[in-house]
């Protein structure tokens, strides 16, 4: 997503904090987010209603009175709400508020599945499978992002490759993140693969290596990362047998490039200086 700063930042954590209170079924969390993706939506395409539901010099009242009537019948009462409550907020920019609840929307959709049971685990790896595939794919890439083809169709495309082999909530990621705020695709799956995995308590971390791990490898570098984190590690492998040998795990900003060809690169620039 999108960086918030300043007030946006602040809207964004008493949105965030909105979305924690009361309890909702993993049913009626699953229909927020959709409803929050259809508002961001519709924010980012009538322009004039997006200013005027976060124009600053507008009172705070009269901009959540107005979303209650625009929105009042056409989503669901939860969605309506919590958007009055994003209007009454003050942001920097009015982009913000369509980016914010797309995010929102994002979090929502991870919450409607048991968090740290197989299902939250699976969505977090279904969305990086998805994400290899259209990296691996160009002919894929291109359909996905080709202008001449309607969202819908778009859609379609991704639902078709989805449908009876992945969570009902890992679909309806992959569809926003056709519509959303992101330059890409792919750049929209890896953004919504962080926010999933901070919403299980978990970071995500790139692992790259020469060679397939076994099982007992991967639990052992899960368990040291999350040693080293303090938090639990959902690992995002690639096998790239261009590193010769050894390992490159990208966590956050941090990087530790044990690979042979890193080692070799490091070699080479200490003789050149």
């Amino acid at each position: 997503m999108t960086s918030l700063r300043g007030a946006s930042a602040d809207a964004m954590a008493a949105l965030t904090e909105e979305l924690s209170t009361g309890s909702r079924t993993n049913t009626a969390l699953a229909q927020l987010g959709q409803d929050l993706f259809a508002v961001a939506g519709l924010l980012r395409a009538e322009g004039g209603l997006r200013r005027a539901v976060s124009d600053p010099s507008v009172d705070a009242s009269a901009r959540s009175a107005l979303v209650t009537g625009v929105l009042g019948g056409k989503v669901g009462d939860d969605a309506v709400a919590l958007v009055a409550t994003a209007a009454a907020q003050r942001w920097t920019a009015s982009r913000d508020l369509a980016d914010a609840l797309e995010e929102v929307g994002v979090v929502a959709t991870a919450r409607s599945l048991d968090a740290r049971n197989a299902r939250s685990e699976r969505l977090a790896r279904e969305l990086f499978e998805l994400h290899q595939t259209v990296q691996r794919s160009p002919e894929l890439r291109d359909a996905l992002s080709d202008p001449q083809r309607s969202l819908a169709d778009r859609r379609g495309l991704v639902r078709g490759l989805l449908e009876g082999k992945a969570l009902d909530s890992t679909v309806a990621l992959a569809e926003q993140a056709l519509a959303g705020s992101h330059r890409t695709f792919s750049l929209a799956l890896e953004a919504y693969e962080q926010i999933a995995a901070d919403v299980y308590g978990e970071s995500v971390a790139k692992v790259r290596v020469a060679r397939t791990l076994d099982d007992t490898e991967t639990e052992r570098l899960r368990a040291a990362l999350a040693k080293q984190y303090g938090r639990d590690v959902h690992l995002d492998v690639v096998v790239d047998p261009g590193l010769l040998g050894g390992i490159r795990v990208e966590i956050g900003d941090d990087v530790i490039d044990g690979s042979v060809a890193g080692r070799l690169d490091e070699a080479r620039r200490r003789l050149a200086g």
